[in-house]
């Protein structure tokens, strides 16, 4: 459904038929995110991710099993291998979608959603962090307690998926960088897309 060429890769994305509703009518959809570098600098990646439809945020279908594909340019690309490993990871939707949906039922106090911050950008209790945490932080925040697209949604207000949305959203959405496309590189295959899965574990052991 949507496809881009920038930095000498190329994506796209096809939207799967898994989709799942949380309370307060918060969707979200499964889509495979296919994506290779012209340049070698990538290895063609298969794997696929959630949108949260409300806001768009992206989060990578991943639990503790396979989250998805990698097939190094070194390597001969063998199409059914990949398409077997797939089917592997798409069995994961379930497990997440059930992830998702005990963080949306999880109660979090304005202390722990600071804690939670904090911890994530690794910001001590000498407040020494560069100024550049301290923005991501305040946004984070804010996103969460309001400013964020469906944060009221019954799903998220409050709750450790609200949470983990703020984090989403300002790393898809709201964080500094060059341009769109150098965010968007980030934020799925760089060091966005770490953080947002340290935020995705941050959030399930909330739950624990």
């Amino acid at each position: 459904e949507k496809w881009g060429d920038y930095r000498k890769k190329c994506w796209a994305l096809a939207r799967t038929n898994q989709s799942t509703t949380l309370k307060g009518k918060d969707e979200m959809r499964g889509y495979l995110l296919l994506a290779t570098a012209c340049d070698g600098t990538l290895a063609t990646v298969a794997k696929f991710t959630s949108i949260r439809v409300v806001c768009n945020n992206t989060l990578e279908v991943a639990t503790s099993g396979v989250g998805g594909v990698k097939v190094p340019h070194s390597t001969s690309f063998n199409a059914q291998a990949v398409k077997s490993e797939l089917g592997l990871a798409l069995s994961s939707w379930d497990d997440f979608m059930y992830q998702m949906k005990q963080l949306s039922q999880r109660k979090v106090t304005t202390l722990e959603s600071e804690q939670f911050i904090r911890r994530l950008f690794e910001a001590g209790d000498s407040f020494d962090y560069a100024p550049a945490n301290a923005r991501a932080m305040k946004s984070v925040q804010e996103l969460f307690e309001g400013r964020g697209r469906g944060a009221e949604l019954a799903s998220a207000k409050g709750t450790a998926f609200g949470l983990l949305n703020s984090v989403t959203e300002f790393i898809d959405h709201e964080r500094r960088a060059r341009s769109t496309d150098f965010r968007i590189d980030s934020a799925w295959f760089g060091q966005g897309a770490i953080l947002k899965e340290k935020a995705r574990v941050f959030a399930v052991n909330l739950t624990n």
